[in-house]
């Protein structure tokens, strides 16, 4: 995945926010041969109606907003993402049944007492078995 700091910040923000709960959204870019580019973020509100913090909840119309300002942009949903509070950023086994779509990028950041931490990147492995470390590569603009 290739991105800039203000990206990964907007994630980590957005995990703050609403700490103590999951947050998540969309990951708006284009896709190169050098992996996804993510330029922005889309965020969704968790729609998990219980256990918000430990799950959440994104529903086709909020994929369907996601793509709609993606287009407005001239880009493509290229992935989602979400945190983990007080949990580390590695995906679960909820995570991995509820993945959709091998090519996307998935983002998850630690949210530790309210305060953003590590945050990893993750592909789907074609077969959909598990999950596979994505590399980050940081650009000034994307």
């Amino acid at each position: 995945m290739i991105t800039n700091a203000d990206v990964l910040q907007a994630i980590r923000d957005h995990g703050a926010a609403t700490y103590r709960e999951e947050c998540c959204g969309f990951l708006l870019g284009t896709v190169s041969t050098e992996g996804n580019v993510v330029q922005t973020i889309h965020r969704i509100e968790n729609a998990q109606e219980e256990n918000r913090e430990r799950r959440f909840l994104m529903g086709p119309g909020d994929f369907l907003k996601a793509d709609r300002a993606a287009r407005q942009l001239g880009l493509d949903v290229v992935g989602t993402y979400h945190s983990h509070p007080d949990h580390p950023a590695q995906p679960s086994a909820t995570d991995l049944e509820h993945a959709t779509f091998p090519g996307f990028t998935y983002i998850i950041v630690s949210v530790q007492q309210g305060v953003p931490g590590e945050l990893t990147t993750w592909s789907l492995a074609p077969d959909r078995s598990c999950f596979e470390p994505e590399a980050v590569r940081l650009t000034a603009e994307t």
